[in-house]
């Protein structure tokens, strides 16, 4: 958005919005009607009661007291099937907003308009006008990642079965928009058939999710679009960019290469054991194995030419011969042959490797590859002779896909990163140097001690324990875990568990520590040059602070020899994930996202420095209050040099459904995050240029002053804590099987120990959404003090700067999504009326502040101005939720008061569910 942007036209926008409209009244009515078929006319009166009724609210008809009397005397056992009437709207609007998206895409195509910012084709268009000089692409992309980091979350449980039928749903609405009209009917027949089925398919899961159900959830995405998806997207970026500058050797590697948490982020979470590391390494290359075994199976069946009518080259020949098939009705299909011995090579290949086979596997007395690059090459064979055989149509095809998928899942599949607490690193170190007699009170010692002991602990081979040692049973674990991924790298290679990331990294020693727990665990080699580890140990910087101090702490590890040589032997390269979560929690929104930048340029200018490379791991959520919002915009957002060609980032699991459940999807958001990844590693996207210095110093001051609002009411107001545990469902979290992992890092109330997820969930489930926006209002409000020069220059601020333009945008989003009258439903909640007026009226007084800030310095008439989408969205479905919310305020009440049942827990879940569902990037 720009300064010159001109409002749409209403009717041009309703008119475009109107076929979204009617998806959403043909799934919204046929759900009606199963519902009333199903749970009866009683039930069915009371959805439809509860819909009336919260359209009349929005219209200001009725009073909120009303419809919230309505549940009051339901019975328990009537709630849930409203529950689930509305989850499954807001399921269903989704899936028509997410194709509403694609048609209005098409639309544009079609009309022939300009490529759409975050597309491909629009970042191909302004590389083209800057006239890059191709070795400085070169050299920028040198090293190029671009790395989505899947994660689990407490509310994305969706089983399989749902997942499933929500993608038929979405095939069968875009078979009904170009179907003829007397094809209409069969397909109505057949959305009928798969909303029933979701109707009578428990949307939650009966027991608490464990780690390995996670696991599964996080791997049905690659069958489901990323296998089609991620390959392709590699090999079209790597060939438009090689057409543009031509005799470069433009991204050897694969550029996009997928990651993931689950199953290694023991952070607080004493479920992830040895046994869950071998598991999802495990399953992980079962799930890449299986796809390669299945994709060679039917290019065999494909590849049916003959010998008598094909060219053979003399390569191909062998392959064939050395297959072993001496079927005499292949003897003249020597492809097929060739494809037998390399499926029975990878099937060896999996017996070595996995517990157990996966489909495809055929019988063979052939050996393993050692690495999937013999598995490459002997691919590579069959690709030269198509070609040599005037076949280059077939080579593109599924013989191309397959290279694909090899070179970029390998036989991993993802990496695996492994995290845990610095806290907890120093209390096992604490054990193995008491065992080993090196010291007896380690935490003791101050900083430059502990850095020398470490340090020349990584200059030595022995080890600090041994086979029969009694440790304790933490010090068990941690080592247990480690050893497990040794195990994994040394049989899938280093790219298996590639990670090592110490949260609430403050110091040195937080790093050395985690180096010398891998030297432990036999993962760090010794030459004369000094250790070297495939294993990065990675800082993650979190809170306020320690994102202030990041830069100094890499420098003067940096400073260590022994860090340096784990660096350099690394290929230089460090990286840095940043904690946008944690951060916020701990200084609120505004404070946060500028001492990220900060710590960015910072972090930036010591790794120019100390003449190594960096990259960031940006640990960002769905959530806006967790540093979720628009990708592309976020990452256009971050400070000069700061993706430099390559990025990670965590894909949160409450909206990796909404990105990756299908290919289309897939697609479209894969391709947002390369296009802003070249934008920002090869233009100019600050846009500040010499006002940089000034704009920083004009956030410096509204930093600190959000941060002082921030913390006046989150950490400095008696009872807050109180009223967060009862105005929001945070405590019902963590009791109700919600997500397989404890809601604190410790058993305590503190806030500072509570994970961010289930921070920002409550918040969110109130419709407060606290953590998108508190303490900016304050800020801007001071620093303008009524000076219409100061509003000028914010306004000035937002048109030209990304990042300032971002956090704003992001901020409306969620205040729109916001809804201070339901919030009050769940202040009700507090016990004590004094506590719940000084708290919430401080909530409320911010918000108004908030929103009057926001459209003062952006010249909006509404919060939503600048996104149409949410505008329909909000005006669309926001009425759907407002049952959700006032029954999800009755069964708290309720489980509250002692009705601890099975069927108030489901309802109290249910609600989350359905809620996070229909909130989406705010949930």
């Amino acid at each position: 958005m720009t300064d010159t942007a001109r409002p749409a036209d209403p009717s041009r926008s309703r008119s475009a919005a109107e076929p979204l409209r009617q998806d959403i009244r043909l799934l919204g009515g046929m759900l009606g009607r199963i519902v009333r078929e199903q749970a009866g006319e009683h039930l069915f009166a009371l959805v439809e009661r509860a819909r009336v009724e919260s359209f009349r609210v929005r219209r200001s008809e009725i009073d909120r007291a009303e419809l919230a009397a309505m549940f009051a005397d339901v019975p328990t056992d009537d709630t849930l099937p409203v529950i689930r009437a509305f989850s499954h709207f807001a399921l269903l609007a989704n899936l028509a907003e997410d194709l509403h998206r694609e048609r209005r895409r098409a639309v544009h195509v079609r009309a022939g308009e300009p490529a759409q910012d975050s597309s491909l084709a629009a970042t191909y268009r302004k590389l083209d006008a800057a006239e890059l000089d191709p070795a400085e692409v070169a050299a920028a992309l040198d090293g190029a990642l671009v790395s989505p980091v899947i994660t689990a979350h407490p509310t994305e449980t969706r089983r399989r079965t749902v997942f499933d039928v929500q993608s038929r749903i979405t095939d069968l609405m875009r078979r009904r928009e170009h179907a003829e009209p007397d094809e209409r009917s069969d397909i109505d027949l057949h959305l009928w058939r798969q909303i029933l089925t979701l109707w009578q398919t428990a949307l939650i899961r009966l027991a608490r999710l464990r780690i390995q159900d996670e696991i599964e959830v996080g791997l049905r995405y690659y069958d489901a679009a990323l296998f089609r998806v991620v390959p392709a997207l590699n090999a079209e970026v790597r060939r438009a960019l090689r057409e543009r500058w031509p005799g470069v050797p433009l991204l050897p590697d694969p550029l996009v290469r997928t990651g993931t948490w689950i199953g290694g982020d023991r952070d607080g979470n004493p479920n992830v054991t040895a046994e869950v590391v071998h598991r999802a390494t495990d399953r992980a290359a079962a799930t890449a194995l299986g796809h390669h075994l299945a994709e060679l199976e039917r290019l065999e069946q494909e590849l049916s030419m003959s010998a008598r009518l094909v060219r053979v080259t003399d390569d191909l020949a062998r392959l064939a011969d050395a297959s072993g098939d001496d079927a005499p009705s292949r003897a003249d299909e020597p492809y097929r042959r060739a494809l037998r011995g390399i499926r029975g090579r990878l099937t060896a290949t999996a017996a070595r490797l996995l517990d157990e086979l996966p489909p495809h596997a055929v019988s063979s007395p052939l050996t393993a590859y050692d690495t999937p690059a013999e598995l490459l090459a002997d691919l590579d064979i069959l690709d030269a002779a198509l070609r040599a055989g005037g076949s280059a149509a077939l080579a593109d095809d599924r013989l191309a896909h397959v290279r694909g998928a090899v070179e970029t899942f390998g036989f991993h599949l993802a990496s695996l990163d492994l995290r845990q607490n610095a806290e907890v690193h120093g209390r096992v170190i604490a054990e193995l140097f008491s065992w080993a007699g090196v010291t007896d009170d380690y935490l003791a010692l101050p900083e430059e001690e502990k850095v020398a002991l470490l340090a020349a602990e990584l200059r030595t081979r022995r080890p600090l324990s041994a086979p029969g040692a009694r440790l304790g049973a933490d010090t068990a674990r941690e080592l247990g875990v480690l050893r497990a991924a040794a195990d994994a790298v040394a049989r899938l290679g280093p790219a298996a568990v590639p990670h090592y990331i110490v949260s609430m990294c403050s110091s040195v020693s937080d790093l050395l520590e985690a180096a010398v727990l891998l030297d432990e665990a036999g993962l760090v080699e010794h030459d004369v040059a000094g250790p070297r580890c495939p294993v990065a140990v990675i800082p993650l910087f979190e809170t306020i602070d320690d994102l202030r101090h990041g830069a100094d702490i890499l420098t003067a590890a940096l400073a260590v020899p022994e860090f340096r040589n784990l660096v350099d032997s690394a290929d230089g390269i460090q990286e840095v994930m940043l904690g946008y979560s944690d951060s916020n929690k701990d200084g609120g929104y505004l404070a946060a996202n500028w001492a990220l930048y900060r710590a960015e340029l910072d972090l930036v200018e010591a790794a120019r420095t100390a003449g190594i490379r960096l990259r960031l791991f940006h640990g960002r959520g769905g959530t806006v209050g967790r540093g979720g919002g628009p990708s592309y915009d976020a990452i256009l957002a971050q400070p000069p040099g700061a993706v430099a060609g390559s990025l990670r980032l965590t894909e949160q699991g409450e909206v990796i459904a909404a990105k990756y459940a299908e290919p289309k999807l897939a697609r479209r958001n894969l391709e947002s995050l390369v296009a802003a990844t070249l934008e920002s590693t090869l233009l100019d996207v600050e846009g500040l240029g010499s006002d940089a210095g000034p704009a920083y110093a004009v956030l410096d001051e509204l930093a600190e002053l959000a941060r002082a609002a921030y913390s006046d009411l989150v950490h400095e107001t008696p009872g807050f804590v109180e009223y967060f545990r009862t105005a929001t469902p945070v405590a019902e979290i963590g009791s109700l099987n919600i997500g397989s992992r404890p809601t604190s890092r410790k058993p305590t109330s503190s806030i500072a120990d509570l994970r961010a997820i289930p921070w920002v969930l409550a918040w969110t489930q109130s419709r407060v959404m606290l953590p998108g926006w508190y303490g900016t209002g304050t800020a801007v409000e001071t620093w303008i003090a009524g000076d219409e020069t100061r509003l000028a220059t914010l306004t000035g601020l937002y048109r030209r700067w990304p990042f300032f333009r971002t956090v704003l945008s992001n901020m409306a989003m969620v205040l729109a999504k916001s809804d201070l009258g339901l919030a009050a439903r769940y202040a009700e909640l507090v016990p004590d009326p004094d506590l719940r007026h000084r708290v919430f009226d401080k909530i409320t007084a911010e918000h108004e502040r908030t929103v009057r800030v926001y459209l003062a310095i952006t010249g909006h008439s509404e919060l939503t101005a600048d996104n149409p989408a949410l505008a329909r969205s909000v005006h669309n479905r926001f009425p759907y939720l407002e049952p959700l919310n006032h029954l999800q305020v009755e069964l708290l009440r309720r489980f509250r008061a002692g009705e601890d049942t099975d069927r108030v827990r489901r309802g109290i879940q249910l609600t989350m569910n359905g809620l996070a569902t229909a909130l989406r990037n705010s949930g």
